[in-house]
């Protein structure tokens, strides 16, 4: 009896040890490594710890719901502030895995603009899908996804992401669809079939690409004339690369990384104070001298210069006939277009 009530207080005295250690660990905060995460830290994580001297550590990730799941299941996660895509950010968000907002703490719902606001996360980047063209190659830029499917104006091979999700999309905005009603027409049998109706007249000169870095390298090589592709893709092509890279921003198709607070942390008070620090307009306006990503902060356009405005999505112009796309139809519906997209490109 008295081995048996000793063991179980020096089992007790380690576990409040063991919480005692979590609780003291250093405020984390998890992004997508890279370039990114390395123009994050001059940006914003090193300015932050020297600004309200909190101990900040920053590590990186590839992404998952999975992967969230299990550090907030498990009950030692070591992080605390995350950068999730939209879709894990409306999956956990229902799963319970993040700290609902507090808005107050992190300048209001009204310092961001309206996509970037979300009961359980705060847009950190925006970002774009967006017809890219060689302007070396091409004299007369396209103006439109519907000059994308025209063969006889750009003749030669043109590129669309691999799999229904923003490809269906393109489809329709090319086919006379407005950018404000695509999902309206996606949503029904026939609207998905004429996109891959609309898909059919340019099947044959129509390559795909999976991953972010294809598209530069296929208009680099000549392989194809006009591709979709990450607005940030081209913009580094054009500074790191010494290319001459255009944009057509007309139907853009953005979507937004969200940051959230992992239930459980111990550090929440730091973590709204990281939180406020990232979404000051001062601070988001020094990021995209360095990545062409999009800010959040309502003010942070007035701050940033011009020229280099005009290459984010964020700018009026850019962002005025662009297309949110739909996280919930695409989780709802990903299986079943998939499938039949598969089946689509594997015939002749």
């Amino acid at each position: 009896m008295y081995t048996k009530t000793l063991g179980t207080i020096v089992a007790a005295a380690i576990a409040v040890g063991a919480g005692a250690a979590a609780n003291a660990r250093d405020l984390t905060i998890v992004s997508w490594g890279g370039a990114y995460q390395a123009a994050q830290k001059k940006v914003y994580f090193e300015p932050f710890k020297q600004e309200t001297k909190i101990p900040l550590i920053d590590e990186s990730w590839d992404g998952g719901i999975g992967v969230l799941r299990a550090k907030v299941q498990g009950g030692a996660s070591t992080w605390d502030v995350v950068q999730v895509e939209s879709d894990e950010l409306a999956a956990g968000c229902e799963e319970g895995l993040f700290v609902p907002l507090d808005y107050a703490k992190i300048g209001g719902k009204d310092n961001y603009i309206a996509p970037a606001v979300h009961e359980c996360g705060v847009g950190a980047i925006l970002y774009d899908f967006v017809l890219g063209y060689d302007k070396d190659k091409i004299k007369d830029p396209p103006k439109s996804w519907a000059d994308f499917f025209d063969t006889k104006k750009y003749p030669g091979k043109r590129a669309l992401r691999a799999g229904p999700k923003t490809t269906l999309e393109i489809a329709l905005m090319a086919d006379g669809v407005a950018p404000a009603d695509v999902y309206k027409v996606l949503k029904t049998k026939e609207g998905v079939d004429r996109a891959f109706k609309k898909l059919d007249t340019i099947k044959k000169d129509l390559i795909f690409w999976k991953a972010g870095a294809q598209p530069p390298q296929l208009l680099a090589s000549g392989e194809v004339v006009l591709t979709s592709v990450y607005n940030g893709r081209i913009d580094a092509a054009n500074r790191n690369d010494k290319k001459n890279f255009g944009i057509s921003w007309n139907g853009a198709l953005y979507t937004l990384d969200s940051w959230v607070i992992l239930k459980g942390s111990p550090n929440v008070d730091n973590a709204y104070k990281l939180l406020n620090f990232l979404g000051e307009a001062k601070n988001q306006a020094k990021l995209p001298e360095a990545i062409a990503y999009g800010v959040t902060a309502k003010g942070a356009n007035a701050l940033i210069p011009k020229a280099r405005l005009a290459d984010l999505p964020t700018s009026d112009e850019n962002i005025a006939h662009a297309v949110h796309i739909d996280t919930a139809f695409w989780m709802e519906n990903i299986d079943r277009l998939t499938e039949q997209f598969n089946k689509w490109a594997a015939t002749k």
